[in-house]
């Protein structure tokens, strides 16, 4: 028999309604057939289960590998930028090792902050550097407070260690010095 095939309610064994005559009885056979058509589908719908849930298995498992991998080689671009930072430290102290040209040292010593900043940008790491700017307490972190009539009060001062963000995130926030009125 089809799998659509749809069944009178007589086929059902379901009662006649109240007022009609029925007028059929199943049959052993018929009730065999039905008995045996109900049992193909069953399979056939256990059989769907299990591959469903095999599916489920197999996409749950593929998505932690690949959550693992990303946890353990999300780094690896990055990573790859500051090797030649790293290459060009160590060329610069092996250098002034060997030889203390001071010029050379700074123009080397240069290019390898430069090799940093771009390697930084290049993953969204943004440096914050506040000097003469108004205190934020989202973004700066206060060390002390200078009394000074030089700049209006509020005013970082000196900048002890530059912040960063990430992303727009706040990584680290700026160390300051910040300017208060002189106390008279």
């Amino acid at each position: 028999m089809d799998k659509e095939q749809e069944y009178s309610a007589e086929e059902l064994g379901e009662t006649a309604k109240p007022g009609e005559d029925n007028q059929e009885d199943l049959s052993p056979e018929k009730l065999g057939r039905l008995l045996e058509d109900a049992r193909n589908k069953a399979d056939e719908h256990w059989d769907q289960v299990v591959r469903t849930r095999a599916e489920l298995d197999n996409l749950k498992k593929r998505h932690q590998r690949e959550l693992e991998n990303a946890h353990k080689y999300g780094l690896e671009r990055f990573v790859g930028e500051l090797l030649g930072v790293w290459d060009s430290l160590e060329l610069g102290y092996n250098a002034a090792r060997e030889n203390h040209d001071v010029e050379k040292l700074l123009e080397g010593t240069e290019l390898t902050l430069k090799m940093l900043t771009d390697a930084m940008n290049k993953f969204g790491v943004e440096q914050i550097d506040p000097q003469g700017e108004t205190f934020n307490p989202e973004l700066h972190q206060a060390m002390s407070m200078v009394p000074t009539d030089e700049v209006p009060p509020n005013t970082v001062v000196n900048v002890v260690q530059k912040g960063y963000l990430l992303n727009g995130r706040l990584v680290r926030p700026a160390m300051v010095m910040v300017s208060q009125a002189p106390t008279s």
